[in-house]
């Protein structure tokens, strides 16, 4: 997996409400060593604006839906609306990303394949599109 994309996670459905699970082995590409979510974001704000170079990230809805925005390094957008907690976004290592549109009560999970690292951020847009 080279490219961001849509990965389907388990969903087991059941009339008493669905159930949705993430194991290392399973449904994502690396083992997870860090996992964070975003909470409480206002309105019009925007999150994320950087790339991790070396780590792996899947970013999942667990309530309400946001846009991820990819800008690849050609300049290029992709944009990915996450509304639905069984699906999440795959975004290999070196890829711009920001979130925007923000629902009421949106609640993303970020999963990692790495400790948290201020090294690994790239985090001017001008020099990521320009290496």
């Amino acid at each position: 997996m080279e490219q961001p994309q849509i990965i389907q996670l388990p969903k087991i459905q059941d009339p008493r409400g669905n159930l949705t699970f993430i194991q290392n082995g399973n449904a994502i590409p690396f083992d997870i060593k860090r996992v964070f979510w975003i909470y409480d974001v206002p309105g019009g704000e925007i999150r994320g604006g950087h790339a991790l170079k070396t780590q792996h990230e899947i970013i999942i809805s667990l309530s309400g839906s946001f846009d991820v925005v990819i800008t690849l390094p050609n300049g290029q957008n992709q944009k990915f609306t996450l509304n639905r907690s069984y699906f999440g976004l795959y975004i290999p290592a070196n890829h711009w990303r920001h979130m925007e549109n923000f629902s009421t009560n949106a609640v993303s999970l970020h999963l990692c394949n790495d400790a948290f690292d201020e090294n690994d951020y790239s985090r001017d847009l001008n020099a990521y599109l320009n290496q």
